[in-house]
C-alpha cells in the first residue's frame, strides 16, 4: 500500500492553489490518497506550521508523507527539504522553522535538500515560476516519493540535522504553588489559549483539579488579565460564559471561556511576549 499524503498550508481555499497542488499529485499517480491537514495556517506563520504538524502527526500511520507549505521565503536561498523522523514519517517542507517541534519532540533521523533538477515539475509551462514551490516542488516531490518513483535517498543530497532552521521554544518556570509560562498557540475556532505548561509539571507545582487558581496574563510586562479561575477537567464544569483552566489535547494547560471565546472576550493572543502566571 502506498503512503498517504497529508497537506497543510496557509493557502486557504479562496483561490486555486490547493487544487493545483492536488492536480500535480494525481498527474504523478492517480492512485495516491490525499488528505487535508489544514489550509488555514495563519499566513507566513512558520511557528504555527511547525506546531500544527506536531499536533497531529503521531496519529497517522507510520510512513505517511506530510507536505507542509508555509513558505514566506519561497524562491530565496532557504532550503526545500524532505525530513525523515525517527518514527518513520516523512515531511516535505521548506526548512524555515516549520520543522522546529518535530525535531524537538519526535526527532529527525535524516534530512535531504530537494534536487530541483530531478524533482521539480516539468512540462506544464511553469519552469519560469519561482513563487509556487508548493505546486512545482513540494507537491511534485512528495507525490514521486509516495508513488515509489523515487526513494528517500533520491530526493537530493543529505545535510546535517544541526543545520535545520529552528524557532526558539520557551520552557515554563515551575516552582511550589507558582507556574509561569507563555501562550504558545490558540485554538482559533473556539478562542482558547494553549500554554507551554505540561499537566504533569502543573500538578508537581501543587495545582489539582477543583482548585481556584489565581491567573494573571501579561503582554510585554503589562498586566492584561487577572482572575481566580477554576481548574477543571472539561469545559462544562464552568457555567456558560465563565472561564476555566483545563488540560488540552496535548496534555498541556490551557484557558477557555465555556461557550465563548477567551481570546475575543479579553483581546488576548499568543506568542513569546504573552506570559501567563498561575499562583495559589
Amino acid at each position: 500500500m502506498k503512503p498517504i499524503l497529508v497537506f497543510q498550508t496557509d493557502f486557504t481555499y479562496k483561490e486555486g492553489a490547493v487544487a493545483a497542488m492536488y492536480g500535480v499529485v494525481k498527474s504523478v499517480d492517480k492512485s495516491l490518497e490525499i488528505i487535508d491537514g489544514t489550509h488555514e495556517i495563519p499566513k507566513f506563520d512558520t511557528w504555527s506550521a511547525s506546531y500544527r504538524l506536531n499536533q497531529y502527526i503521531k496519529f497517522w500511520p507510520k510512513g505517511t508523507i506530510f507536505v507542509s507549505v508555509v513558505d514566506p521565503g519561497v524562491g530565496t536561498s532557504r532550503r526545500a527539504s524532505v525530513a525523515k523522523t525517527l518514527d518513520g514519517y516523512y515531511i516535505v517542507s521548506p526548512d524555515n522553522g516549520s520543522l522546529t517541534h518535530i525535531k524537538k519532540d519526535m526527532g529527525i533521523k535524516e534530512i535531504r535538500e530537494i534536487d530541483e533538477n530531478i524533482n521539480r515539475l516539468k512540462g506544464k509551462d511553469t519552469e519560469g515560476v519561482n513563487i509556487f514551490h508548493g505546486r512545482d516542488l513540494f507537491a511534485y516531490c512528495g507525490a514521486r516519493l509516495a508513488s515509489g518513483i523515487i526513494s528517500f535517498e533520491e530526493v537530493g543530497p543529505a545535510y546535517s540535522i544541526e543545520e535545520i532552521v529552528e524557532h526558539p521554544i520557551e520552557e515554563a518556570l515551575i516552582q511550589d504553588n507558582y507556574v509561569e509560562g507563555i501562550f504558545e498557540i490558540s485554538d482559533p475556532n473556539f478562542g482558547n489559549l494553549w500554554t507551554n505548561i505540561k499537566l504533569e509539571n502543573f500538578n508537581k507545582a501543587g495545582f489539582s483539579y477543583g482548585d481556584l487558581i489565581h491567573t494573571s496574563v501579561y503582554y510585554g510586562g503589562e498586566l492584561k488579565f487577572e482572575e481566580d479561575i477554576l481548574f477543571g477537567t472539561s469545559f462544562g464544569e464552568a457555567e456558560n460564559g465563565k472561564n476555566i483552566i483545563y488540560n488540552n489535547e496535548l496534555m498541556k494547560i490551557a484557558l477557555a471561556t465555556n461557550m465563548g471565546s477567551f481570546v475575543e472576550k479579553y483581546q488576548l493572543d499568543f506568542g513569546p511576549d504573552w506570559k501567563v502566571v498561575f499562583t495559589k
